[in-house]
């Protein structure tokens, strides 16, 4: 007589076969009871990271991918601004994982928005470079943005003037001073990024600052500053008397 042939959990149907544990489960539970109870104190950067990856990656260990993130981009802050197709270069991370980092990332770019309200001052390289680091800090491409101030020097109005190569030829001083007409601004600051993380400007950049500021004489609105940004890092024509 022949045996019946012994059924293996593999052969059951799933709703029969027993729920696997999910071993990480308690791990980011202590992490987010962490967080709820002392914030981010005593967090290393690599549990931050697997925090957020936690968020699109409920059923699956971080550790291992937070540690590997932390050490490809440097630290917290090159992998806060990593972009997603930089992220899934690490084994392990697909589109869904990296929806935490994304969402820290664009939830930090609108608090900054919000927290410079139009009409706050802007007197200084580095509260200029607060307003704009996150807009434009870690853009893959040029932005030319002009901020046009009252005669206090609050920011009144902001324009993006071109995206791309910043070109002399191809910045026009009336599309930068339209705007200062319209919204009657005693004064502008031009403001741009480079995406290759070095601040020192061009000679494009440098003629550019020239053409502007003559114009800006001859319709009596002065140019306070010309800000470059890279990264974290900004770089003032004004405090470096080129302007």
């Amino acid at each position: 007589m022949k045996m019946p042939k012994k059924l293996k959990i593999k052969d059951l149907p799933s709703v029969d076969r027993p729920r696997e544990r999910n071993k990480s489960a308690g791990h980011r539970k202590r992490l987010r009871d962490r967080f709820l109870q002392s914030g981010l104190n005593g967090f290393l950067n690599y549990e931050i990271v697997e925090l957020l990856l936690t968020l699109g990656t409920p059923r699956k260990d971080c550790k291992q991918m937070a540690k590997e993130i932390i050490k490809k981009f440097k630290g917290l802050r090159g992998s806060l601004d990593a972009t997603p197709e930089e992220l899934q270069q690490i084994k392990g991370i697909g589109q869904i994982n990296t929806f935490g980092l994304k969402l820290f990332q664009s939830i930090s770019e609108q608090y900054a928005k919000e927290k410079i309200p139009i009409k706050t001052l802007l007197d200084s390289p580095k509260l200029v470079a607060e307003y704009l680091q996150k807009k434009i800090g870690r853009e893959k491409k040029e932005h030319f943005i002009v901020l046009y101030l009252n005669a206090k020097n609050q920011l009144i109005y902001e324009e993006t003037i071109s995206i791309g190569i910043l070109n002399a030829n191809l910045v026009h001083p009336r599309e930068v001073f339209k705007p200062a007409i319209e919204h009657l601004a005693a004064s502008i600051i031009i403001v741009h990024n480079h995406p290759s993380g070095e601040t020192e400007p061009s000679q494009d950049d440098i003629e550019v600052t020239k053409r502007i500021k003559e114009v800006g004489k001859i319709m009596g609105i002065e140019v306070l500053d010309h800000v470059i940004i890279a990264g974290n890092k900004v770089f003032s024509f004004k405090e470096k008397k080129l302007l």
